[in-house]
């Protein structure tokens, strides 16, 4: 297993995990979540940004992203302004969303992904 790294790993999850290549960050939900679809999305997508960095890569490096949203009737479009803002242009990855129960009323989104890991790191 020490070809396997873990990023703030507990008993139910890590955050992050690196294998082979690969970079899967879990799912991310917003810390404040009084705020509306933009502003949790921003929350998500930054926090997204701070584990890709502690695994040594950066957005550019996304493959694939999975994204749950209560509402898609009326946050669909909110949630894809963020997105598209942030999102590398040029390096789109492949991307499935779903509208869902999430796991507390006040979560309106949550996002997870697997990157491409650091080539000189392979």
């Amino acid at each position: 297993m020490n070809d396997i790294k873990r990023i703030e790993t507990n008993q139910r999850m890590s955050r992050v995990v690196c294998y082979a290549g690969l970079v899967f960050v879990g799912g991310q939900v917003a810390n404040d979540r009084s705020e509306n679809i933009q502003g949790q999305t921003r929350q998500v997508l930054a926090k997204i940004d701070g584990w890709l960095a502690q695994a040594g890569i950066d957005k550019t490096r996304i493959l694939s992203a999975q994204i749950w949203v209560k509402d898609i009737e009326n946050d669909f479009a909110g949630m894809n302004e963020v997105w598209d803002a942030w999102a590398p242009e040029g390096a789109a990855p492949t991307r499935a969303t779903v509208q869902a129960l999430l796991g507390t009323p006040d979560t309106l989104v949550e996002i997870a992904i697997t990157a491409a890991g650091s080539p000189t790191a392979e």
